[in-house]
């Protein structure tokens, strides 16, 4: 198997991170090869990162600058997997273009890549604030209550997908859902599929402003409860 690898990131105003983050992840898919590549997802930034990632993406070959009208982080996390499948990548890994995840980690994921479905990180220690750690403890027990599967950390941007895996996934979820990644975890758990947990380093934000604010989560968990529902009857037929 050739084992080629996209790693995806979306990005939103991130014109302070994405140097950085670039920088810190463009050498995983150098090492890996076989035509690998690191890919960025603009998402309508209203600063300058997408010019920022043009100029990454002449400096760092295996770079590719994406760019998209703004439809919030899980529907451009959908899109990217979408296109990765597309360029006929065999794994595809997800983080955020915001500092906030450490690229050394991503080597026990891919160890161990044959031997399981998925790869999901637990931020076990969390550096990013306690009503974010409040978010994902209730969101682990709305998932419980509606399909049944406790999901050590459902959201965690720092997953590593087979390409055959992703493209069941993907015809269950919605076109533009938010919470992606969420259900992604659900569906694996629902179908009794081989995951690897491991815990992971979740860091501040390295720079700019977080676009998610408790009052925006609390909104997009009410619509998430409908079709949260949605979903689960959806799994069920299937």
């Amino acid at each position: 198997m050739s084992d080629i690898l996209y790693i995806v990131m979306p990005a939103y105003n991130e014109a302070d991170n994405i140097n950085a983050v670039v920088e810190q992840w463009h050498p995983i898919v150098e090492k890996i090869g076989n035509g690998s590549k690191l890919v960025i997802f603009n998402d309508g930034s209203k600063d300058n990162t997408y010019q920022k990632m043009q100029e990454l993406a002449e400096k760092y070959p295996c770079f590719i600058a994406e760019t998209k009208p703004n439809s919030g982080h899980g529907a451009t996390c959908l899109y990217a997997y979408r296109y990765a499948i597309e360029k006929n990548a065999d794994f595809i890994f997800q983080t955020d273009s915001d500092g906030q995840t450490d690229p050394d980690e991503f080597w026990k994921f891919w160890e161990h890549r044959h031997q399981y479905d998925l790869g999901i990180g637990i931020r076990n220690a969390r550096q990013d604030g306690f009503s974010r750690v409040v978010v994902t403890k209730t969101l682990r027990f709305i998932v419980w209550c509606i399909f049944g599967v406790w999901v050590k950390d459902a959201n965690t941007p720092f997953r590593l997908m087979k390409r055959e895996n992703l493209i069941n996934y993907l015809a269950i979820i919605p076109e533009n859902f938010f919470l992606a990644n969420v259900v992604l975890s659900v569906i694996s758990a629902k179908k009794k599929e081989k995951i690897f947990w491991c815990p992971i380093t979740f860091k501040p934000r390295q720079a700019g402003v977080n676009s998610i604010n408790i009052k925006r989560i609390i909104k997009i968990g009410f619509k998430a409860l409908k079709d949260f529902r949605t979903i689960n009857k959806q799994l069920k037929k299937s």
